[in-house]
């Protein structure tokens, strides 16, 4: 397959730069997975597309402010891109501009409150840092860091966005990036879906720096995705092994939802886990079309950026005509796109 058959064109007019005052304000596209027919609606009306027994899953992953804006001894500015810990005081980061700092190098950040020395190159971009004052990269993180907004938002990020780019039901600290389609719930939408019978799960996929790059080799086979970390416990593997054994619907919350879920099943842990045992590893699954779907029946998504993984994953599910036609509709009808945009569901 050739990468270039997942592009559409997007006037840049249709990239959200800003979220809606409401989450469940959103549009929400409605797609029969069958037989591509859609329909137009509003993502607090989403309860209406769920049944007594549905199961929903989410990502309970919650963003970190991850970049940190340092500064060299001869005055060079430094964005830090905070990606993961190594061990005691050492975390990995991306770089920009990253071929400057030297090993040995210290940078500092928010007038000397805090600085960071350069240990060793992981790679052309990333490296491995340590903290050199100002406390635990934790600590800096929490005091000084930036929401790490995508680049297609074209503004710096604001002291709203730390609640707003992240999701009602995010707990545990690692995603460098939002799982965007938990952005449109919030908890009077979660309680009504409950009250009328959904049963929601949560799992955990702490996305990394990958969601940001773009997929090098133009044959979509040669791709590659990488490897970011995923949890999923004996609750949420009983509850899916029900669901399955009763014939009931499995519906993601997006595409980290969609990995955990199928990575999990190829491994065996759905099946396994006992009810108090969790597994916590990482995945680097990429699924594209031709992929078959163990685990997922419906699939809540925001609209992606072309010729990506995320689009791919999409069009794995639905099928990629239906979802160009669907993406091609949504640009007439002039919806959202991109992190803060609209969304589908697909049934």
């Amino acid at each position: 397959m050739r990468l270039l058959d997942f592009s559409y064109d997007l006037p840049d007019s249709l990239i959200a730069q800003e979220p809606l005052p409401e989450r469940t304000g959103s549009r929400l596209m409605v797609v029969d997975r069958s037989s591509g027919a859609r329909r137009h609606e509003v993502f607090a009306d989403a309860f209406r597309f769920m049944g007594n027994g549905d199961v929903l899953v989410v990502n309970r992953s919650r963003v970190v402010p991850a970049r940190l804006f340092c500064k060299r001894a001869t005055g060079g500015e430094v964005e830090v891109l905070f990606v993961g810990k190594l061990g005691e005081g050492a975390f990995r980061a991306l770089l920009r501009p990253a071929g400057k700092i030297r090993i040995g190098e210290t940078v500092e950040g928010a007038n000397g409150r805090f600085s960071l020395r350069m240990m060793r190159r992981i790679a052309a971009r990333e490296a491995e840092l340590e903290t050199a004052a100002g406390g635990g990269i934790d600590d800096i993180l929490r005091d000084f860091g930036h929401v790490p907004l995508p680049p297609y938002i074209s503004r710096p990020d604001r002291p709203g966005d730390r609640e707003r780019y992240q999701t009602v039901y995010a707990r545990e600290n690692g995603s460098v990036a939002a799982p965007t389609a938990g952005l449109h719930f919030n908890e009077t939408l979660l309680e009504t879906l409950e009250a009328g019978g959904v049963q929601v799960l949560s799992v955990v996929l702490h996305v990394g720096p990958g969601t940001f790059l773009p997929l090098d080799e133009e044959t979509v086979e040669r791709n590659s995705r990488p490897a970011e970390a995923c949890c999923i416990d004996g609750r949420a593997a009983a509850g899916l092994r029900r669901a399955k054994a009763e014939g009931r619907r499995i519906v993601a919350v997006g595409t980290t939802v969609t990995r955990v879920l199928e990575s999990a099943y190829r491994s065996g842990h759905i099946q396994a886990l006992g009810e108090h045992e969790e597994f916590c590893g990482e995945t680097d699954l990429f699924i594209y079309p031709g992929f078959e779907f163990k685990v997922v029946d419906g699939l809540f998504t925001n609209f992606h950026l072309p010729r990506s993984s995320l689009l791919l994953l999409v069009s794995a599910f639905l099928g990629r005509e239906k979802t160009l036609e669907c993406y091609e509709e949504a640009v007439q009808r002039r919806y959202r796109f991109y992190s803060y945009g609209d969304a589908m569901l697909i049934r």
